[in-house]
């Protein structure tokens, strides 16, 4: 990502153009070319090929963009959803096998890549682990995102890494909970009705109230824009909220594992 952004700022003040000048001409935000050129959004293949148009460079970005690794700092199928979340005025989490990504503590993030199937290398398993890290910069914003993470129960019982792995990530959810913004409740055992039982999800706003949603498969991942279907899994969202504990009996729950 970050070479495919030299590439772009390089073609861009060769071609004597600014950053504004340039997003006017693609049609996009003077901050997509910024963050595009800093490495820190994706290039997607549709704005390289247009930016070759623009830039005269004969395909240079589209090649550079076919042939990026397989395997980058996230996974190729999950970076549209990073880039939004990235910008997201409200996300709404549902996880019922784990902690979510923008709430792990970084060893407990290694003891959940050290299970993926096949083995990851060490090399990617330290960018997954970094990529996970970088992303939770947004909870700290000077204007953070609004927030709810809902996490199914299971997920504080499983011992991921080590007893020690556990007590730290579940510190760190404690201490989450208080951030400003943020709201988290625990979906408990033994319920005898469950909106989520298809599984997790997450719901994101953008700045122009866009609001969109994203689902992770075993091997690939669903992008939702339809709203129609965005609909649908925030009245699923909805329910969940209601049948999970409130933040208050969610903290209380916390404390009591952490034996305070």
């Amino acid at each position: 990502m970050k070479l495919v952004g030299s590439l772009v700022a390089l073609f861009r003040e060769v071609a004597g153009l600014t950053q504004r000048e340039l997003a006017e001409l693609a049609c996009v935000g003077t901050e997509t070319i910024a963050s595009i050129e800093q490495g820190r959004r994706l290039l997607k293949l549709d704005l390289a090929i247009l930016l070759d148009q623009v830039l005269l460079t004969k395909g240079a970005l589209e090649t550079a963009v076919e042939n990026m690794p397989e395997i980058d700092r996230y996974p190729v199928w999950a970076a549209a959803f990073i880039d939004q979340e990235q910008e997201a005025i409200a996300i709404s989490s549902y996880q019922n096998q784990v902690v979510p990504g923008l709430l792990q503590t970084e060893n407990y993030a290694h003891a959940v890549f050290r299970n993926e199937i096949p083995t990851l290398s060490q090399d990617e398993m330290h960018g997954r682990i970094a990529g996970r890290m970088e992303r939770q910069q947004i909870l700290h914003r000077k204007v953070p995102p609004t927030c709810s993470f809902l996490i199914g129960e299971a997920a504080l019982q499983d011992r991921l890494g080590s007893p020690a792995v556990f007590t730290e990530q579940l510190r760190h959810l404690r201490e989450s909970a208080d951030l400003p913004g943020l709201t988290l409740q625990i979906m408990p055992f033994g319920r005898t009705t469950h909106a989520g039982l298809s599984g997790p999800f997450v719901l994101l706003e953008t700045p122009d109230h866009q609001h969109l949603a994203y689902a992770e498969t075993q091997r690939g991942s669903l992008f939702v824009e339809d709203p129609d279907e965005v609909s649908i899994l925030a009245r699923k969202y909805a329910m969940l909220r209601t049948q999970a504990h409130n933040p208050e009996e969610t903290k209380g729950l916390l404390d009591r594992l952490l034996g305070e």
